[in-house]
């Protein structure tokens, strides 16, 4: 369900369980976290197949108490971690859990049909603990509120408008948009990429 693809220097990392609209279990998050292990590469793209980027957590998964787990964070704390370029092709709606993933990652591509949505609050759960400051340092404290207090559903325009988003691509050319986005990454050396995202809070 996480299939991982090496193109270069260039990792590619994509969710696909389209048929549950790529909702993550504990087993794909662990996956996922392992695919990030990727010391080698100076570009890691991540994305999803199908009409959704990730539903977030799988409910039965969730409601057995991977709403609460620890792995999340992890695997966010992970991807921000990561010394080299990294960019989110969001090819559909991303919600719940699944901002984490997006929210550390360098740069957030989406399609125009793309919706967001974080619905902690009707579900009663809390976000990961470092979504909130991720969210708010993007789009200030107001709008982080609105999302995870208010239950906003925004669409790609809005995010885009907000600062959540960073360019709304074509469905097509999501993939190409972020490979020419990750070119320079691929020309230089490791050590230059971190250098220069070392630099940039």
């Amino acid at each position: 369900m996480i299939e991982v693809a090496d193109q270069g220097d260039m990792r590619i990392i994509t969710i696909n369980r389209a048929e549950k609209a790529n909702a993550l279990t504990r087993a794909m998050l662990l996956d996922l976290h392992a695919a990030f292990d990727a010391p080698s590469a100076r570009a890691v793209v991540l994305t999803g197949q199908g009409a959704v980027f990730s539903a977030g957590a799988d409910l039965d998964a969730a409601r057995a108490g991977l709403a609460t787990d620890g792995v999340w964070q992890a695997l966010s704390s992970r991807i921000a971690a990561l010394p080299c370029l990294t960019i989110a092709a969001l090819n559909g709606t991303l919600a719940g859990g699944a901002f984490g993933m997006a929210l550390a990652c360098d740069i957030r591509l989406a399609v125009a049909g793309a919706k967001f949505f974080y619905p902690v609050m009707r579900l009663g759960y809390l976000p990961q603990p470092s979504d909130p400051a991720r969210l708010a340092a993007l789009i200030g404290p107001a709008r982080a509120k609105m999302i995870l207090l208010g239950g906003a559903k925004i669409d790609a325009a809005e995010a885009l408008a907000w600062g959540l988003i960073d360019r709304i691509v074509p469905q097509g050319g999501l993939m190409d948009a972020a490979k020419t986005l990750a070119q320079d990454a691929l020309a230089a050396t490791p050590e230059h990429v971190a250098a220069i995202k070392a630099l940039i809070p």
